[in-house]
């Protein structure tokens, strides 16, 4: 292979690492942050898009994130567990009996990332597009796989810092704690407006036979439409949901 085809693939590599790593993310982000002219980013863009590496987020191609096909190949890479297959079933159930949005994630360091979404089939529902990346204390998913984690990495995360999304995002390390003991007391998650405006959620978390979290679920909706007696509904129907989940993953493993 020739110098310049070297360089082009390792760029394109490092260009497909940043936009996981930041989706959504802009040309002229990645051009800052990889040292690179933005011709050479928006070109390396384009033919990651072309192979179906990654896909716009929103209307106009100026903003960037992963697509299902690099999803699924990560997934392939973390040892075939079929979570998707397995999921997408309980998933339908899922809408069917709520009417509204579901989604499936993993989480990434400090992030959940969405690896599939059925849609509430409502006229006003909740949106977020596959692939993007959601801070693990402020949403729903995220909380309840951090609830699964040790005392040591909760306390590292809080030492790195919680931003601020919303005027509810939780970021003193009492109250938070004070959740995650609460989500494992109950079995789920609630978030409260605390990632986006006007979006709650409830979460559970599917696990590993050691208890470890594989991923998240959620039943997303816009805020109006939640409330206290409908999130203990929702986390009792997730309960059952990933109990499914992961006993069938349990039994593909052996």
């Amino acid at each position: 292979m020739a110098v310049n085809e070297v360089r082009s693939v390792m760029t394109a590599l490092r260009v497909l690492d940043e936009v996981a790593a930041r989706e959504p993310v802009g040309v002229s982000e990645l051009a800052r942050l990889l040292e690179l002219p933005k011709s050479t980013v928006q070109r390396t863009l384009r033919t990651l898009h072309a192979a179906g590496w990654i896909q716009p987020i929103g209307a106009e191609m100026t903003r960037w994130g992963l697509t299902t096909h690099m999803l699924r190949t990560g997934q392939r890479a973390a040892g075939g567990l079929n979570l998707r297959d397995v999921a997408v079933p309980v998933m339908e159930g899922l809408r069917s009996a709520t009417q509204e949005t579901v989604h499936l994630a993993v989480s990434e360091q400090d992030k959940v990332i969405v690896i599939e979404r059925l849609d509430s089939p409502q006229p006003v529902r909740t949106f977020i597009p596959l692939g993007m990346a959601a801070p693990i204390y402020a949403s729903a998913n995220g909380k309840a796989i951090l609830a699964t984690r040790s005392e040591e990495e909760v306390s590292a995360l809080i030492r790195r810092g919680l931003a601020v999304h919303t005027s509810t995002t939780v970021t003193d390390e009492t109250e938070l704690l004070a959740q995650l003991a609460e989500i494992r007391r109950v079995g789920y998650a609630v978030n409260d407006e605390e990632w986006r405006t006007g979006v709650s959620a409830v979460a559970a978390a599917i696990t590993a036979d050691d208890g470890s979290a594989i991923a998240g679920m959620s039943i997303s909706t816009p805020a109006q439409r939640m409330n206290r007696k409908l999130a203990v509904h929702y986390g009792g129907l997730l309960k059952e949901a990933v109990r499914q989940i992961s006993g069938a993953l349990g039994r593909g493993r052996h």
